[in-house]
């Protein structure tokens, strides 16, 4: 079929990179099941079992030689894919053919097969994280003094500083970190367990040795890099292990898309805008527009992965006693995209916040808006410090702010807020004082310190070790 008569999807041509979409590829895949038959055969050759030090040989000499024409003859037989690449294998290792998957039922290549892919991915996810956690906390220290108007409900709120308000942003992809590596240090391998999880087939082989049969676990379980097997299985590893791995990438999925939704909002206020190209097109009608179409596609990606999760949870709670295949078809597609979708979400993550444009000059100038409205106690304790009375200042200071307001919304002047308040002879003894009073940099706290305590210690702890490389070259952006 012509390539342009087929569906290409849009994870592999447009987001995901180049090494993501490869770890899932089905030469990826199936390498991985020949790496797992090799394993098993090896060890049960050390152990004893009938298979032969030749056999084991012929197998590894035959590990990356694939017919995909051959195993697509054999499935279209067969009906079932593993053994189509049982089969497979066994005519290009005929010596090796009678011990390949002996003993094991073909959960003991897909499922095994998918922990050592689903652990390889959360790897990349951790670079990728730390990558953006170490972009965003550049971006903090920046801008770390530089202040703007808090929005709460999206309506003007205390101040803050840009690089307080990144350092949330930022927050959340470090939690992101700590769960993605604790899933990948914590993952537990199916192992070697048998058609019902009995290891029934394989006490057999070993002649009622159960001994033998528990080194054979850990023999496979160590040779393909993991710490330890899940203590009982079923047919399957259970399906809380994949609701697990779907919770972490939803909530990878959650932080960027309110990272994306808040530079969206931004944006909009003309305060802070993700990075554009000299020739890039906003609009096709509208030629003045400027989208912040990367942080929207973020948006879109994410909503995908949080929904496509909630398979997991159905799969996992839908399992029937030893197990169901109805977790078959989706899981082939579920997890992948998910991978590959939060792949591609983090590399336009890193790549808006490695190049965002700040615009300080709009942000004083809304401070300069809504500053005196947010100035009025400062203004209001002065005026006691200095003698007034309280309640009276108070009214004041009430009445002057509803006739600002009025003048700002349904006339359209500047604020006159200041004005009125330093011609009203009641606060004539801090009239002196009063535009110090509205400097920005009294209403942001400790801001610029917060930053300095957040990138030293939660940022700095967590990217100690991390490779400083520079990931995301192939984004499509």
């Amino acid at each position: 079929m012509d390539r342009g008569d087929r569906f290409d999807h849009p994870l592999i041509e447009r987001y995901a990179s180049q090494e993501m979409a490869r770890l899932f590829s089905p030469r990826a895949r199936h390498t991985t099941w020949r790496d797992l038959w090799i394993a098993l055969a090896r060890a049960e050759h050390e152990l004893g079992f009938p298979v032969t030090a030749a056999q084991v040989a012929e197998l590894e000499a035959h590990r990356d030689q694939f017919d995909w024409e051959s195993v697509a003859r054999y499935e279209k037989e067969l009906r079932h894919d593993v053994m189509a690449h049982v089969h497979h294998y066994g005519d290009l290792c005929p010596q090796a053919r009678p011990i390949i998957h002996l003993g094991a039922t073909s959960c003991f290549v897909t499922d095994n097969g998918d922990l050592l892919q689903y652990r390889r991915a959360l790897r990349i996810l951790e670079q990728r994280l730390a990558t953006v956690l170490g972009a965003l906390s550049t971006f903090a220290q920046q801008w770390r003094s530089q202040p703007c108007l808090g929005y709460t409900h999206f309506q003007v709120a205390q101040p803050v500083t840009v690089g307080k308000r990144a350092c949330l942003w930022a927050q959340d992809f470090a939690l992101d970190l700590d769960e993605v590596r604790r899933i990948a240090e914590w993952l537990p391998f199916r192992g070697v367990k048998g058609t019902t999880g009995t290891q029934a087939t394989f006490l057999t082989l070993a002649g009622g040795d159960h001994r033998k049969v528990e080194e054979l676990d850990r023999r496979v379980t160590k040779a393909m890099g993991f710490a330890k097997s899940i203590a009982v299985s079923g047919q399957t590893y259970t399906r809380k292990l994949d609701w697990t791995i779907h919770q972490a990438l939803s909530a990878v999925a959650q932080s960027a898309s309110k990272f994306a939704t808040d530079l969206r909002l931004l944006s909009h206020e003309g305060e802070i805008e993700e990075p554009s190209e000299s020739k890039q097109i906003g609009s096709s009608a509208m030629a003045y527009k400027k989208n912040p179409m990367r942080c929207e596609r973020v948006c879109s990606l994410a909503r995908y992965v949080i929904e496509t999760a909630n398979t997991s949870a159905h799969t996992a709670a839908t399992q029937w006693l030893e197990r169901s295949l109805d977790d078959s078809a989706v899981r082939r597609i579920a997890l992948p995209e998910s991978f590959l979708a939060i792949d591609g979400i983090l590399m336009l993550v890193e790549n808006v916040a490695k190049g965002l444009v700040v615009y300080p000059k709009v942000m004083e100038k809304k401070l300069r808006e809504q500053l005196p409205f947010l100035a009025t106690e400062e203004i209001l304790m002065a005026g006691v410090a200095a003698g007034g009375d309280r309640q009276d200042l108070h009214e004041r200071v009430r009445v002057h702010s509803r006739a600002a307001a009025h003048a700002v919304k349904a006339e359209g002047r500047d604020n006159p807020l200041l004005a009125l308040i330093a011609a009203d002879p009641a606060f004539a003894a801090i009239h002196a004082v009063l535009p110090s009073l509205l400097d920005a940099r009294r209403f942001v706290g400790r801001s610029a310190e917060q930053v300095d305590t957040f990138v030293r210690d939660e940022v700095g702890p967590r990217l100690a070790g991390v490779k400083a490389t520079q990931l995301g070259s192939d984004i499509r952006v």
